[in-house]
């Protein structure tokens, strides 16, 4: 068997930005000269393949010449020096508002992954997300108003709705920040989230009649501002694209997503 080892179609300051973190967690843990299979940037070279190509483990390993196990291990470890670098929300949000940021947006991802054990306490499949009919984890991102991805959330199952997602992970900072001047947009998966959450109008099943000119007007409005920032998590799917199947364990779907956004700032 010939292996090789390929380069990622990625700018090589990113393969190079990988590489020194590894490098420098692997002082952290006193790995001693030469008791890798790897040097650091032909690891960062097997992980970014892997969120660039969304190849499978046992070849990327085949073709950097190692077993499957320690593929396995050498891209977790990827993953897990990456999302360590992940901006928090607290963070993200202070330096929007210093930027002068108008707004914020507020949206939910499914992100697919293998069919998983596990039942809600009604007895449906936990990780199985109705709206997309697949096993999933259900990620919460924030962008900028031009799209650029700001923040993303860690992993909850599929079957978890946005708002209850975003209560866990993001609105305690987001009322916060509208408190400090910086509103939040999002869609009507959302409504109900509480002050400072900027939704749309939706007409009251009980009540006759429409909403109205002025809160069409408004929803439109809120729709147009909203359209680019939730289109932040397309682009960064298309551009890391072991995002649109993660097939570890779901539950590390929320590092994954972290560790793809720490990339795409890298990138830009």
């Amino acid at each position: 068997m010939v292996s090789h080892r390929a380069m990622p179609d990625v700018p090589r300051p990113v393969v190079e930005y990988l590489a020194r973190l590894l490098a420098g967690h692997r002082r952290v843990i006193g790995t001693r000269r030469g008791t890798r299979a790897l040097g650091s940037f032909l690891q960062a070279v097997l992980v970014l393949r892997w969120f660039r190509d969304h190849r499978c483990v046992h070849c990327l390993a085949r073709d950097a010449g190692i077993s499957q196990a320690t593929g396995y291990r050498y891209l977790h470890e990827g993953i897990d020096v990456l999302a360590a670098e992940a901006p928090g929300l607290a963070g993200v949000l202070e330096q929007g508002r210093r930027k002068g940021l108008p707004f914020v947006v507020l949206d939910g991802t499914l992100i697919r992954c293998d069919r998983v054990a596990g039942e809600t306490e009604r007895g449906t499949d936990l990780w199985y997300a109705i709206r997309i009919k697949r096993f999933a984890g259900n990620v919460q991102f924030l962008a900028a108003p031009d799209g650029t991805p700001l923040w993303v959330s860690d992993v909850e199952p599929g079957s978890t709705h946005d708002l209850a997602a975003a209560r866990i992970h993001a609105l305690p900072d987001l009322y916060q920040a509208a408190r400090d001047g910086l509103p939040t947009l999002a869609d009507i998966g959302y409504i109900g989230a509480g002050g400072g959450i900027h939704v749309p109008f939706r007409k009251h099943p009980d009540l006759p009649g429409d909403i109205g000119l002025g809160n069409e007007t408004y929803n439109k409005l809120l729709r147009g501002l909203r359209f680019t920032g939730e289109r932040a998590m397309a682009v960064l799917k298309q551009r890391w694209r072991t995002l649109q199947h993660v097939t570890l364990s779901p539950n590390r779907i929320g590092a994954v997503t972290q560790a793809a956004l720490v990339l795409n700032n890298a990138w830009q």
